[in-house]
């Protein structure tokens, strides 16, 4: 079948082929798998002991950084999703379908999005609690039937919280009850899914044990009214990547941030959007990421 034409922004022409020829099986079992040989972008280290430069929310032109590009392998997943839970690995493929389907007014998400996926969290991590604080829809081109911000796929190794700034958030967003919920197993969570199937700058998760704490860099984070901490990430071959090709809206990808537990599970997972060569001239990436605190309170904070 002869592959079609779509009209990108900008007047480029973007060519495809059909999603089930681009998940096709080499087998009735077992899909073909699609590992990656790409470059990550890592922390490039200044080499003269100073901290990277504070990112301010609201000024992009403190957003970009120096970066050090990495050659990697990025492993599909595909076919042995069991095999990565949030405990063990620091993320996990979970199934759900959501009844917003286009993502395009932000108070229809808050007001119905928001309470969907905090029941998902629950289910999967069998929270007694969940509070969202914020969502970002990710996509390379405005979409005028729309009222969400245009933020395209961030193409750095990072993790949105520190473990201090995780911390802060309790008392920032539960003040009355921060106390309280502190001597709680409290954990972040991002819940990643697909607007539309992803082929083009899929999201790539590092298994949180192959990250040793010593490759973490804290960058500022300057809000108006506060300040947090992201990690950036320095190079490291050791690092094991993977993600799952073909990843489709109902196919949500929950990414630990924090942990508050200290028993040798997971803690914190890096993530990437990163360039497949195989499809860059696939539609452009569409995404939603929600963060999210997550409570067990019948257990103790570590």
């Amino acid at each position: 079948m002869a592959s079609a034409a779509v009209q990108q922004p900008g007047g480029h022409s973007t060519s495809f082929e059909p999603l089930t020829a681009q998940l096709k099986s080499t087998s009735g079992l077992q899909p073909e798998k699609h590992h990656v040989h790409t470059q990550l972008n890592y922390y490039k280290d200044p080499g003269d002991g100073s901290p990277p430069a504070p990112t301010y929310v609201g000024k992009p032109e403190t957003y970009e950084r120096p970066v050090q590009p990495l050659d990697v392998t990025v492993h599909d997943i595909r076919g042995e999703e069991k095999n990565y839970t949030l405990d063990k690995s620091g993320f996990e493929i979970y199934r759900h379908t959501s009844s917003e389907k286009d993502f395009l007014d932000d108070d229809q998400i808050r007001a119905n999005y928001y309470p969907e996926t905090e029941q998902l969290l629950k289910d999967a991590t069998g929270a007694s609690r969940v509070l969202i604080f914020d969502h970002t829809i990710r996509r390379a081109y405005k979409d005028e039937r729309g009222t969400t911000p245009l933020r395209g796929p961030v193409n750095r190794v990072h993790i949105d919280q520190s473990y201090s700034a995780a911390k802060s958030r309790v008392p920032f967003h539960l003040p009355e009850e921060a106390e309280a919920l502190l001597k709680t197993r409290y954990q972040i969570i991002n819940v990643w899914r697909p607007i539309k199937t992803i082929l083009k700058d899929p999201l790539g998760v590092a298994e949180a044990h192959s990250v040793p704490d010593s490759d973490l860099v804290g960058v500022g984070l300057i809000y108006p009214n506060r300040q947090g901490e992201t990690y950036t990430v320095r190079p490291n071959p050791a690092h094991k990547w993977h993600y799952l090709y073909g990843q489709t809206p109902e196919e949500v990808l929950l990414i630990k941030c924090f942990d508050s537990k200290l028993d040798g599970r997971a803690r914190r997972v890096p993530h990437t959007a990163f360039v497949n060569p195989d499809t860059v001239n696939e539609y452009s990436r569409e995404s939603i990421e929600v963060r999210a605190l997550v409570f067990h309170e019948d257990q103790t904070a570590e």
